[in-house]
């Protein structure tokens, strides 16, 4: 009987230990119920005025913690035009998370990192800081991706809130932003071989340091930092795709590229869906 109580009560200390810790993984406004749809939020950051796009899935309940996406548009866009680029938002109803689409300071997203542009690493961390204070979210599962200008934000934020995301997914502009430091960090990204804005093979004289760099050597660079085995698989099957990646990474993580032929400047649905793909990719991975 003595034994038993005992299991009993160890039972019980897991339980609450358990709910515990999933409470101190979600945001602080769990049991909060919210409408669904689509909102246009205001915040402040550095003293600047910022808004962007909220996504709230029909499955949310108020209760039950939920992912977030965080989707970066390309140089010159909006983030209602991201929105509609990478159809996150459709995905987002079916599977139950929320997407913040934000929106940059004149279009222009502050990387390279200049003194006289406004913070948007910091803009980012107040953005997730905003939807957690409305929204019941999981702080383990923060993702971020991008297209383009967005692509390079995106890999920016994968070094500077790398304690903040579990993954990154840059679309045809993956950069490895160094110095980097912190935790490992997952890697998907997707580029079209004839992509001539941000070229695959870098060598862009006269557009800055940023565009010599090519595709492959920034994901080098992240492999480096997730300590995985130096030498790169390549697997090249007939057809359009093909895929670059790295194997033995520390904590499990993964650094790949999908490749597409013939593909220019674009976030494709047609060869590949890329946003179902990053999606597959996102779930697999929380911070620890």
């Amino acid at each position: 009987m003595r034994v038993s109580s005992f299991v009993a009560a160890v039972a019980v200390l897991f339980a609450v230990a358990s709910v515990a810790e999933a409470q101190s993984a979600s945001s602080a406004s769990c049991n909060v119920p919210h409408v669904s749809g689509v909102q246009q939020r205001q915040l402040t950051s550095g003293g600047r005025e910022r808004s962007y796009r909220l996504f709230i899935p029909p499955k949310y309940d108020g209760r039950t913690p939920l992912p977030m996406v965080l989707d970066l548009h390309g140089s010159g866009g909006t983030s209602a035009g991201q929105a509609r680029n990478s159809g996150f938002e459709g995905v987002a109803a079916r599977e139950g998370f929320v997407v913040a689409s934000l929106q940059a300071d004149g279009g222009r997203w502050n990387v390279p990192v200049r003194e006289n542009r406004p913070d948007d690493v910091a803009y980012v961390g107040d953005v997730i800081d905003d939807v957690a204070a409305h929204l019941c979210t999981d702080k383990t599962r923060v993702y971020a991706t991008g297209f383009s200008g967005g692509a390079r934000m995106s890999s920016l934020l994968g070094c500077k809130l790398n304690g903040r995301l579990a993954a990154i997914a840059p679309v045809s502009g993956l950069r490895w932003p160094a110095p980097c430091t912190g935790r490992t960090m997952p890697v998907l990204t997707f580029h079209g071989l004839a992509d001539p804005q941000n070229p695959y093979d870098g060598k862009a004289e006269g557009r800055g340091d940023e565009w010599l760099e090519s595709v492959p050597d920034a994901l080098a660079g992240w492999a480096g930092h997730d300590g995985c085995d130096p030498k790169v698989i390549l697997e090249d099957p007939p057809g359009p795709l093909s895929t670059m990646r790295y194997t033995g990474c520390r904590d499990g993580v993964e650094v790949r590229m999908i490749r597409i032929d013939g593909l220019g400047h674009a976030w494709t649905r047609k060869e590949i869906d890329t946003t179902e793909v990053m999606w597959q990719f996102f779930k697999s991975h929380r911070l620890p």
